[in-house]
């Protein structure tokens, strides 16, 4: 069944400017710039009156997901240049004490499991990755890189063929933007 006119609107709040230049939505705030590229042919969206609007014309159920989910980006895209996105990760270590350390773009773990060789990621240029102590805070405007930043840094610390209910060690997701896990 086809709904004939389908509209969802994203309001754009004070100190944040959005421009739309064909496909290509860009969000410029106190905390940065994103820049976003869709490609759906049946579906518009259009900047006015402080407001994003993305419509469309018979839309199928396939068409009603994808503008929801559009919504969605817009909507975390303008509150990440906005507010900013933190996720605060911890070191639990009870078997081996582990070090972090930041080099250049990099995440260096030593010791971790009593491992020689240490285990190094790269990471995002666009996410500020601190470390005081036993937390690790991974900040940036766009909540997709801020969290593939912290997952990243959760699967480097991966254990495999072994009880993880014995061998606890890692590093862990503790809070998503002030919200406790």
């Amino acid at each position: 069944m086809r709904i004939p006119e389908l509209k969802q609107t994203v309001s754009i709040p004070e100190g944040v400017s959005v421009a739309l230049h064909h496909n290509k939505i860009t969000a410029k705030g106190q905390h940065g710039e994103i820049s976003r590229i869709w490609n759906e042919p049946r579906i518009t969206v259009k900047v006015e009156n402080n407001q994003v609007t993305i419509s469309s014309k018979n839309a199928t159920k396939k068409q009603k997901r994808i503008i929801a989910t559009t919504r969605a980006q817009i909507r975390n895209i303008v509150n990440g240049v906005k507010n900013g996105n933190e996720y605060k990760l911890k070191v639990c270590a009870s078997h081996f004490p582990m070090q972090i350390a930041m080099e250049g773009n990099t995440i260096v773990i030593k010791n971790f499991f009593g491992e020689k060789i240490p285990r190094k990621t790269n990471l995002p240029k666009d996410v500020q990755v601190k470390i005081q102590g036993d937390k690790i805070s991974v900040t940036g405007p766009d909540v997709e890189k801020v969290g593939k930043t912290a997952s990243l840094i959760e699967q480097t610390c991966r254990i495999a063929n072994r009880d993880r209910r014995v061998f606890q060690d890692g590093i862990f997701l503790i809070e998503k933007n002030g919200k406790t896990i």
